[in-house]
């Protein structure tokens, strides 16, 4: 969990890049049309098929013919239930980080984080050990927590490349529990809204009712979930409201009917499409409306339940589970209703594309493999300055008061509360900072009007190095404006370089004076350092 400031008073090698109208119609025309062979193997009855034909080309034509020319992001997203289990020493093959383009956006699911209770509560004051093990790897990469929920074994991490921080606002996050009669956390869902670059965009993360015999319930918790689930905002109230969702997480669906040899034969021969019409998500997606609305990719990679730890052999146990597609990462663009006055999903399109849908079976630490899905989302900018502009005033070190000014951009809910930190550079969450101070007490600022604070000296790192530093907005529950990068000089920088420069001084007028004339020549033009 992420704190406030505890105090008296109470791409140049991320982002997005424009893609022309052309060759993005090309790619989703493709898309569409490989999601029409799929749906025409898949179901039986030419009917059905006609339908669901007729809906992906007309679907498939308005987008070519909507799209413009817009800025694209990456959307990297992980779920993995680890089974209690500590982290391994390495995630970094799981994150993709030397993937091209790179990541712009990190959604992190985590199911079954150990909780019992001395362990939750010490989680709730200080990090888990699994989020501190995704904040080391991705902060020297430039990636920085925005937030995170956790409700019991059910955690879901939300990271953003630094430079996108002040365009994420209106950060909010809930959860609900469907387990034990809905008074214990172990199963539920927990979900992470905001706004990015002007869109709404909602994260939700779910653990479903487990055994192969109850895929019924798992579709009443899934819709109960996103029914239930509620967001202090008058535009999205609920999951559904938003204009993209993604749901992932350990949906426990099973593959029914098939006996335990046919399956195991069926996956070592890489024939996992002989299983896809006896997966009840896909059997469910058939019956359920609402979930037709959500999409997934193909599942051309193998069950990631049940395993032997440390192994990749399925279960060698007596009980002898059978394989399944438990862990799944589904999304859905919100259907354009009927026109309205104020309906802007013409005006502000947003397009996502599934570039990757796999699992990696590397990791060996719970019973179920992890789950990779990689999406680019296509949209047009809302916005594309900060809130408030910061930045730093002359030189800064240890030695005086630093000072820094701020100016708000647009009118926004401020508030004296607000905050300015001093972060250091590769820093791994809005509360991961170095020193604070409050923003002007008295009143709240005009718009363009430049305010002047300062930061105490004794709070200011004495060794320097590189900073930024971060207007923090409390009602927006997010950084709203950040400065360039700029060096804070060290006391100590200085003195070594004074006394350098004096005993190098001194050191070759002693050397000069002891040369011979004729060799003398050679040294005239040397300076001591600067």
């Amino acid at each position: 969990m992420d704190f406030l400031p505890d105090s008296p008073r109470g791409r140049s090698d991320s982002t997005g890049s424009s893609t022309s109208q052309g060759s993005r119609s090309k790619t989703v025309l493709r898309q569409r049309l490989s999601q029409l062979m799929t749906c025409i193997e898949d179901l039986n009855s030419d009917d059905e098929a006609g339908e669901e034909v007729s809906r992906r080309l007309d679907e498939a034509f308005q987008l070519c013919g909507r799209f413009e020319p817009t800025d694209a992001f990456r959307l990297h997203m992980v779920t993995w239930n680890i089974a209690t289990a500590e982290p391994p020493e390495d995630v970094t093959s799981l994150l993709h980080l030397d993937a091209l383009p790179l990541t712009d956006l990190y959604a992190i699911g985590l199911q079954e984080v150990r909780a019992t209770p001395v362990k939750f509560m010490s989680d709730l004051i200080w990090e888990d050990s699994w989020s501190h093990l995704f904040m080391n790897t991705l902060a020297p990469r430039g990636f920085v927590k925005v937030t995170s929920v956790r409700m019991q074994g059910l955690l879901l991490l939300i990271f953003a490349k630094q430079m996108h921080l002040p365009y994420i606002r209106n950060i909010q996050s809930t959860y609900i529990r469907t387990g034990v009669f809905g008074y214990w956390g172990n199963k539920g869902g927990v979900s992470v809204r905001f706004s990015f670059y002007g869109h709404m965009v909602c994260f939700l993360n779910c653990h479903l009712a487990a055994h192969v015999g109850n895929a019924l319930q798992r579709v009443d918790e899934l819709e109960y979930i996103l029914e239930t689930q509620e967001f202090d905002m008058f535009d999205t109230p609920h999951v559904l409201d938003h204009k993209v969702v993604f749901c992932l997480g350990d949906l426990n669906f099973r593959i029914q009917d098939h006996g335990l040899h046919f399956l195991r034969s069926s996956i070592n021969g890489g024939r996992f499409n002989l299983l896809w019409s006896k997966d009840q998500l896909i059997m469910m997606k058939k019956k359920e409306p609402f979930l037709q609305e959500f999409e997934e990719g193909p599942l051309h990679f193998q069950p990631t339940y049940k395993f032997d730890r440390k192994s990749d052999t399925y279960d060698s146990s007596g009980k002898k589970r059978k394989p399944a597609w438990t862990d799944r990462i589904l999304w859905r663009v919100k259907p354009k209703g009927l026109p309205s006055e104020d309906d802007d999903e013409d005006e502000d399109p947003i397009l996502v594309t599934q570039n990757s849908y796999t699992s990696d079976m590397s990791y060996g630490v719970s019973d179920h493999k992890p789950v990779i899905a990689a999406f680019t989302m296509e949209m047009r900018k809302c916005w594309d300055t900060p809130l408030v502009s910061v930045s730093p005033l002359g030189v800064w070190s240890a030695d005086e008061n630093p000072l820094l000014t701020y100016t708000v951009l647009e009118d926004f809910m401020s508030s004296t509360w607000d905050w300015i930190a001093l972060y250091k550079v590769g820093f791994k969450s809005p509360t991961d900072y170095e020193s604070f101070v409050w923003v002007r007490e008295n009143d709240l600022p005009e718009i363009d009007e430049v305010i002047q604070i300062s930061m105490e000296k004794e709070k200011i790192p004495l060794l320097g190095g590189e900073f930024v530093l971060g207007y923090y907005s409390t009602n927006l529950q997010s950084i709203v404006g950040l400065s360039a990068d700029f060096q804070v000089s060290s006391p100590l920088d200085l003195l070594s370089s004074f006394h350098s420069h004096h005993f190098f001084s001194s050191l070759l007028k002693k050397f000069k004076k002891h040369m011979k004339p004729n060799n003398k020549q050679m040294f005239k033009n040397i300076k001591p350092p600067i």
